[in-house]
């Protein structure tokens, strides 16, 4: 593993975690309801953040892991690296953020996080870290318009209805979803919860199409034969 056992992960002000997060995501936007923000830290330097806050539909979400109540469960909503930190960082960095979850807040069972295959990626770095893939769907809410990238429920939330503005009356003026898809995954931090929807296989996300990494289509199978060929 090399340098990234050197890696210091701890928890950081929201302030400095957002303004990382805007730089450095792809998307250059924070997460309003973010309330735990771990900085990774290397030669005494920060190069990478970790975000965790509550769902945004919890009615939904809950059901996911069985009798699962409502303060024990958290989403990884932003994670964001720079280029500086060395191979296998990512994961490391999620193992040491979780194990100081179950230590300093026992009563969170499990993590839930998206990985967006319409503009990033399709989750190597949950697979790598013990994740479950539970779901890979068509994602049709990232929508182009004018020449800006957004969420159609970042246009439905209370600012934008503020000033008469919606995802729909967007895609009548010319807005249209990006083509890719939302693959969901879970971390059972404590392993005696039980999942409540079908685990899927690796390969299911080749089944659909919806491999993707830094941005670019590209299949699991493509991606080990790269790195056979490395």
């Amino acid at each position: 593993m090399g340098r990234a056992k050197e890696i210091i992960v701890k928890v950081i002000p929201a302030k400095i975690a957002n303004e990382f997060v805007k730089k450095y995501h792809y998307s250059g936007k924070v997460v309003p309801n973010s309330i735990l923000h771990f900085g990774c830290f290397l030669d005494e330097q920060l190069h990478g953040v970790l975000s965790y806050g509550t769902s945004m539909d919890k009615r939904k979400i809950l059901p996911l892991v069985e009798n699962t109540k409502w303060n024990e469960m958290l989403e990884l909503n932003r994670m964001a690296f720079n280029d500086y930190l060395p191979k296998n960082s990512e994961s490391r960095c999620i193992s040491i953020s979780i194990k100081l979850i179950k230590k300093n807040a026992p009563h969170i069972k499990w993590i839930l996080s998206y990985s967006d295959g319409t503009q990033c990626g399709d989750g190597t770095i949950y697979r790598a870290s013990g994740f479950y893939l539970t779901g890979v769907k068509e994602n049709k809410t990232i929508l182009e318009w004018n020449g800006k990238i957004i969420a159609d429920k970042t246009l439905n939330n209370s600012n934008y209805k503020a000033i008469g503005l919606s995802a729909g009356k967007a895609k009548k003026q010319g807005a249209k979803p990006l083509i890719g898809y939302q693959l969901r995954y879970i971390y059972l931090i404590d392993k005696t919860c039980k999942i409540t929807v079908p685990i899927l296989p690796f390969s299911k996300i080749d089944e659909m199409g919806a491999g993707m990494y830094k941005g670019k289509k590209v299949s699991l199978q493509e991606r080990k034969q790269q790195a056979s060929e490395a």
